[in-house]
């Protein structure tokens, strides 16, 4: 068999089939490789005359691995995962990050909370580029070539690895103008009397409470004026006197400063939110990765509750 044209490096035609593989088809895989659908193509055929095999059985609506493709994948993964780790440790890049990292962040916390450390991890670390990516939502990690994601609450992906970055303390607040001719709430009855905001993502027609000293819960149902899905206009909301709202106590610290909002019944808080950093299972994680980790667990801007 005539040998085919060496134009391509084997080491991208094997991460291009495996893209492929993981990103369901052609163009997906072109999207996350940002390169084009013919190029991918080519790339794959070219492995297949490599090989003198089929790989991939393709039709208009569906694409499966052939038998010697799922050989070709398993075997590609571990390959490109040894491939990796050697390349780092000769060119003394373990330690080293560099490199393009994609961030998914939520979009109030990666618009502030999240600047102060991406920045430090920036000038600490200069080979490396950052795109960081506003969504309030769970990314298809190979489609969409993303390196991880920071997620706030309970995680509902399945294959991926999560760890935990922080817990973000959430507080009940409302306007003084709220409380004009009403009594300060000295208890958790009285604050369900009060008008409610809610936010979605987190709460939508109950709000529940634990007492900071034995933990007792409390719960009471709610019929928002307002609901959303982004704590921003939920913050506008409440310093507009709508109503009382359980916020991340972060996003009012300074209004609670300056007296723009109260912090209603400080002995009573609702359960702090998880924020995790998620990314796709890997034999091999890259430096650029652990120390985006690293410096994202280090970093407490976000996880303390306002002075009182």
């Amino acid at each position: 068999m005539q040998e085919p044209s060496l134009s391509f490096d084997r080491i991208v035609l094997l991460q291009t089939f495996v893209r492929i593989v993981e990103a369901g088809s052609l163009s997906a895989a072109a999207v996350g490789l940002g390169t084009s659908q013919p190029t991918v193509s080519r790339r794959l055929k070219a492995l297949e005359a490599l090989f003198g095999l089929r790989l991939l059985r393709r039709s208009t609506h569906a694409m499966t691995l052939t038998e010697d493709g799922r050989r070709c994948y398993e075997q590609a993964t571990d390959l490109l995962a040894r491939w990796q780790q050697m390349e780092a440790g000769l060119r003394g890049a373990e330690d080293e990050p560099e490199g393009l990292l994609r961030v998914v962040v939520p979009h109030a916390f990666g618009q502030s909370q999240l600047l102060e450390p991406l920045l430090e991890y920036l000038q600490a670390y200069p080979r490396v580029s950052v795109e960081w990516l506003l969504h309030d939502r769970s990314p298809d990690f190979i489609a969409e070539g993303i390196d991880c994601a920071i997620r706030v609450g309970t995680l509902e992906d399945d294959g991926v690895v999560a760890t935990q970055i922080g817990q973000v303390p959430r507080i009940v607040v409302a306007a003084p103008a709220l409380l004009e001719g009403r009594p300060l709430p000295q208890s958790p009855e009285a604050l369900a009397e009060l008008p409610w905001l809610a936010i979605k993502t987190f709460y939508r027609d109950e709000v529940v409470l634990h007492h900071t000293g034995d933990g007792r819960p409390v719960r009471f149902a709610i019929r928002p004026r307002l609901s959303t899905d982004s704590l921003y206009p939920l913050r506008e909301a409440a310093l507009s006197g709508l109503g009382a709202a359980l916020v991340s106590a972060w996003v009012v610290r300074e209004d609670i400063a300056q007296g723009r909002l109260l912090h209603l019944l400080p002995a009573w808080r609702p359960t702090p939110l998880p924020a995790f950093v998620v990314y796709p299972h890997a034999r091999y994680q890259p430096a650029k990765l652990r120390r985006f980790i690293e410096l994202m667990r280090a970093s407490n801007a976000m996880f303390q509750l306002p002075e009182p």
